[in-house]
């Protein structure tokens, strides 16, 4: 069987998971990131098993339905919205997942917001230029965060606001009372969460119910004050929206992790605006998350050989073959 793990960007791939362990196997890991589709499909033909990272490399139908080889589809995390689940299933391929935790991102929720409250990035660049105290910055106690979503990472953010002594609100599409009482939290209507927050953060997952969530009229709703956090999914925020209300000071700040595209453009007007702090999708990204995709995907490989597979995502696939 050849193994392809794809954009390993740290070049760490390697030292995550037992390897050696696949006998039978042969692993290629690629460090660069490859955005066009036929060099793709030129790179990929070999490969009977696939691993992405996250939505780095989107499997879309048009690259699937070239990979004649293609046996196995693995995606770091418990699903992944760029991969074709029905054009995978129709060409007979199994898609998994593997484990992953929400501590990461929940880290940088927290990194981003007292990034912003407290001028980090600008202080540090200030104070190695030699100047001392220039800027004034904000408490979070007593202040209130509003969780857009309350899943796993939502109800993580939860508790530590909890321990700063905030007010913590929340809503989403399918949030009871029962379940934000259970994190700790106020369930509010959707007008409330933003015209009452003073951060915003979201934590729900990219679907057609969820893309464009957060546009013109929910920006409108905000405090002047107010700052918003995303590092769940770009398309989750009007782009062109947040930028206006950035720009024009109708909002203090914002804290990315997440884009529309990414990469983001080197020309990207979010890219010289100083009220914004960005990070290039990290969230997931620490030791712990990279030991657990990785030892997830050596698992499913390993499953997958002795033909019981594991953390399925497309079980039609199973159903189609019994």
């Amino acid at each position: 069987m050849k193994v392809a793990i794809l954009d390993d960007y740290q070049s760490v791939a390697k030292d995550m998971a037992d390897w050696n362990s696949l006998s039978g196997a042969t692993i290629d890991f690629f460090s660069d990131h490859e955005s066009d589709e036929q060099n793709l499909v030129n790179r990929l033909k070999p490969f009977d098993i696939i691993m992405g990272m996250r939505e780095r490399t989107p499997f879309p139908k048009s690259l699937i339905d070239q990979l004649p080889n293609l046996k196995l589809l693995i995606t770091s995390g418990a699903r992944n919205a760029s991969f074709d689940l029905e054009a995978a299933t129709n060409q007979g391929i199994l898609v998994c997942g593997t484990q992953g935790s929400g501590e990461g991102p929940t880290e940088l929720t927290w990194g981003l917001i007292l990034a912003l409250l407290r001028n980090i990035p600008q202080e540090d660049k200030l104070t190695r230029e030699g100047k001392w105290g220039t800027s004034i910055g904000i408490g979070l106690k007593g202040k209130t965060i509003g969780l857009l979503g309350l899943g796993h990472i939502g109800s993580l953010v939860a508790k530590i606001a909890i321990a700063f002594d905030m007010n913590v609100i929340a809503w989403s599409q399918n949030l009871t009372s029962e379940r934000a009482a259970e994190c700790g939290t106020r369930l509010v209507s959707k007008t409330d969460l933003f015209e009452l927050s003073d951060i915003l953060s979201i934590h729900v997952r990219l679907s057609e119910r969820t893309r464009g969530l957060v546009s013109e009229p929910e920006l409108n709703l905000m405090k002047k004050t107010a700052y918003l956090i995303n590092i769940s999914r770009g398309p989750i925020v009007d782009e062109k929206s947040l930028i206006s209300h950035l720009s024009s000071q109708k909002l203090a700040g914002a804290g990315l992790d997440t884009f529309d595209v990414e990469p983001i453009n080197p020309n990207h007007p979010l890219l010289s605006l100083p009220n914004v702090v960005l990070t290039p999708h990290i969230g997931y990204v620490t030791q712990e998350g990279y030991e657990a995709f990785y030892q997830g995907v050596v698992e499913n490989i390993k499953a997958f050989m002795s033909g019981e597979p594991i953390r399925v995502i497309n079980q039609d696939v199973l159903n189609e073959k019994t």
